[in-house]
Parts: structure tokens; sequence; C-alpha cells
């Protein structure tokens, strides 16, 4: 199986997440490649200093993360894809109409109640490190469910 995370930079949200969901693989021994892009990436950027340092607070070192632009990504090849939000969910299937069906915001694959809930994971970039710590509570909290999904 492979997954891409989505984002708008790919150096935030789908860079932690694609390292925290490459941690949790490797921890239970999965068949599962991981991946990630934006859809506005410069790609070969790094990801963010704070995005690093929230990162390690799960033993998840994405210090060598390079951003990735969904034109030069590996998108058609998803089995599923993962959008931080609901925009990036509509901007991927707008730009690959193809990928019906296999495109999902994280926290609704995850199967978070929609009551009221925002199926957003907002963006942290440019705020200051609590900022991202919640995000990445977030996103970690997201993928437990993910593979929860994907292995049962």
């Amino acid at each position: 199986m492979k997954i891409m995370f989505i984002c708008t930079g790919n150096i935030c949200r789908s860079a932690m997440a694609e390292g925290i969901l490459k941690k949790i693989v490797k921890d239970k021994k999965l068949n599962i490649e991981v991946y990630s892009c934006g859809i506005y990436a410069e790609s070969g950027d790094y990801a963010t200093y704070n995005a690093v340092e929230s990162a390690k607070y799960y033993d998840v070192d994405i210090s060598k993360h390079r951003a990735t632009n969904i034109r030069n990504s590996k998108i058609n090849e998803m089995d599923v894809i993962l959008c931080a939000t609901e925009i990036h969910k509509q901007t991927v299937l707008y730009m690959y109409p193809n990928l019906e069906g296999k495109v999902y915001t994280m926290k609704e694959y995850a199967g978070i109640d929609k009551n009221g809930e925002d199926m957003n994971i907002n963006d942290p970039w440019g705020y200051d490190i609590n900022v991202y710590m919640n995000c990445v509570e977030e996103i970690y909290g997201c993928t437990g469910k993910i593979i929860e999904n994907i292995c049962n």
C-alpha cells in the first residue's frame, strides 16, 4: 500500500504526518510506503524548524525532509491520499479527477466524528512552537487511527 499526505508547502503538516506514519510503519513492520507533497511546495525546501522540533516529541526525525511539489510527486501511484484540509482535498480532485475515491482529509480517513468537528488540520506556519505542538498532536492522533483503519 502507498499513502501520501498533502498540505500547502510540504514543510509543516504533511512533512510531520509523513515522518510520524513512517515511524509507526517501521515499528509495526508494516508493508506500507509513505510519501508527502505540497500543492504549492517549492521542491527541495526544508521542513520548518518548529516542525522538526515538534516531531521530535514523538521521537520522529524530519530534519532531512525535503519538500516535493505535487506536480513532481508520485500521486497517481498512491492507494490513499490524505489532505490536511478540505480545500486541499478539493484542489487535488480538481487537479487529478482520476483519483476520486482515494482522496480524503486526514481526519475524515481517521474516522473522526464530524459532529461540529473541524475536519481541517490548521496550518501552523509562521506561529510559535505551541501552535506546532498542537498541530503535531492532532496529526499524531490521526495517524494512529489511520493505521488502525488500514490494518483492519
